[in-house]
């Protein structure tokens, strides 16, 4: 099944918090009044601007193992190579919240505005990576009881960046304005892609004892550990 589904702005609007948590500010720590003001301009720009969006397609098993694979440039050992053949469910993905907000943010840069240009970029990475966990929370919805949706990215976890091309050959984002660059970069920026992974609890823990573990600068994957620790995804709700 191969489907569109859109969003409206404020269902992936973070919070406050959740964008200076982003930024390194830490949980409590009081901003000056000036940052307050242009975060929530920025705030209600994303929501004025941005057109969330998301494509979503079932892929086999055998059919996502060439997608997978890509180029040949995968870490020899990774999690994903070792979780997918055990999946109940594989779906193709990508979700974008369109142009308008990247060229606010560069329009912006332009006429000098660079605190609200900057604030505003940051409220459009967190709200970018809230829309793809809603189109993982609207999976998780329809999947059985005990089973978990996780989603995978090229360029996390040893599954290399060139791994994108093949994932938009088989899933064809441009449909809702996604564009690969030749860096295997997306158009536009502020967009996310990968596949998602429907299985038990269990078949998505792994240590992060890989050689690749210790040149990442995220290390999201303990909070996606996390979530399927007591055997439930937990909400992707800011607190």
């Amino acid at each position: 099944m191969r489907e569109i589904v859109r969003f409206p702005a404020g269902e992936c609007l973070p919070t406050a918090a959740d964008v200076l948590a982003g930024q390194g500010v830490p949980a409590g720590r009081e901003t000056s009044e000036p940052i307050a003001e242009s975060l929530g301009e920025a705030l209600a720009l994303f929501r004025q601007l941005a057109a969330p969006i998301a494509v979503l397609s079932d892929i086999a098993t055998a059919e996502f193992a060439v997608v997978y694979r890509g180029e040949g440039r995968n870490a020899a050992e990774n999690p994903l190579a070792a979780i997918f053949p055990k999946a109940d469910r594989l779906a193709l993905f990508a979700v974008t919240i369109g142009e308008r907000v990247g060229e606010e943010v560069s329009r912006l840069f332009a006429s000098g505005r660079f605190d609200l240009g900057y604030l505003l970029d940051a409220v459009a990475s967190s709200g970018t990576d809230r829309l793809a966990a809603k189109l993982q929370e609207l999976c998780a919805g329809r999947s059985p009881d005990g089973t978990v949706f996780l989603r995978y990215s090229p360029g996390y976890c040893g599954w290399d960046i060139t791994g994108q091309r093949q994932l938009f050959q088989a899933l064809r984002p441009e449909e809702i304005g996604i564009t690969l660059r030749e860096t295997c970069l997306m158009e536009p920026l502020k967009s996310i892609s990968g596949v998602l992974v429907a299985a038990r609890p269990e078949v998505h823990r792994f240590d992060n004892t890989y050689p690749f573990c210790g040149a990442c600068a995220t290390q999201s994957c303990r909070s996606r550990l996390a979530e399927v620790q007591d055997g439930q995804p937990r909400k992707h709700e800011i607190e």
